[in-house]
């Protein structure tokens, strides 16, 4: 563990590198911040919370928004949008297929209906298989468009508690390894 801690110093440390570079020179004023980059316990796990919240977002707005809430809520930006990395291909329809059911049952209506089966994918071309996608998502409704916030909110608390234990275990560990070692 130690290892891995030095490893983020060091590579947290040079920041103020990257915002000397042309494209990012800009940002320097809003991003340089210590608050944005510190590693205690508080920070990170918000910055847990955030990036899984951000992650159920629509695609391209996963890393906006974690960066948006990041600045917003004063947590460790790095850690929310890397926590925004556990949707990718293979895991954003099990995901919304999760929150559309966790949508249903905050709905009230967990048996009512059934749900609509997706499109034939054969030899579609990428402008049909788009609108064919986004129609689909359409006749989900409200079921997923109240599971997706709800899901990712409690992805996000449960994320946050997990990580303040974790980090209290790794603490209370460290103390009792240097403890005994003194005796």
């Amino acid at each position: 563990m130690t290892w891995f801690r030095r490893k983020v110093r060091k590579w947290v440390a040079y920041r103020h590198h990257w915002f000397q570079k042309p494209g990012l020179r800009r940002l320097a004023p809003y991003l340089d911040r210590p608050a944005y980059w510190s590693l205690n316990r508080r920070k990170v796990a918000m910055g847990v919370g955030v990036g899984l919240f951000a992650g159920l977002m629509p695609g391209p707005t996963q890393k906006v928004t974690a960066v948006a809430l990041a600045l917003l809520m004063r947590v460790n930006l790095p850690v929310a949008v890397l926590f925004t990395l556990y949707t990718n291909p293979l895991t954003v329809l099990p995901l919304y297929f999760l929150a559309y059911a966790y949508g249903k049952l905050l709905l009230g209506n967990p048996a009512a209906g059934t749900m609509t089966p997706p499109p034939n994918w054969d030899r579609m071309s990428l402008p049909d298989w788009w609108h064919a996608c986004l129609n689909w998502l359409a006749e989900l409704g409200w079921p997923l468009l109240v599971g997706l916030p709800a899901l990712g909110l409690t992805f996000a608390v449960i994320g946050y508690a997990l990580t303040r234990l974790l980090w209290r275990w790794a603490v209370i560990s460290a103390w009792k390894s240097r403890h005994c070692r003194t005796l």
